[in-house]
């Protein structure tokens, strides 16, 4: 097992341990190692990287795929999910997903702000 991987499952051990099991399942019948994969890369090689914490890492990733727009909807519920997982409150979360307005629009924002609330209320 990579460093990185090792790295990866540490941090989805925090923000949500089911995360390789249930990518497995969904995507490695298609896509042979994809789970592992996005663990080992994403999770072990950049949310794992020293210089900042976590929560500020997702607060990040809640403020990209906000200004994405609708089609990312579901990975923006999932990171709302773990942005809470590392420490964010729905008040920080509702605040950078508002801050995207002047960046990516009100509608960004405004769908944002939709998936933050459906999250809010599980």
């Amino acid at each position: 097992m990579s460093d990185a991987l090792q790295k990866g499952r540490g941090v989805i051990k925090t923000l949500n341990p089911d995360l390789e099991t249930i990518l497995s399942e969904r995507y490695d019948g298609i896509v042979p190692d994809m789970a592992e994969t996005l663990i080992e890369w994403a999770y072990g090689r950049q949310y794992a990287r020293e210089g900042v914490d976590l929560k500020t890492r997702q607060l990040c990733t809640v403020a990209a795929l906000t200004a994405l727009g609708g089609g990312t909807a579901p990975q923006l519920k999932i990171n709302i999910e773990h942005a809470m997982a590392a420490g964010a409150s729905e008040v920080e979360i509702a605040e950078v997903i508002w801050q995207m307005a002047l960046y990516a629009g009100m509608p960004a924002a405004i769908n944002g702000l939709n998936a933050a609330q459906e999250v809010f209320a599980a």
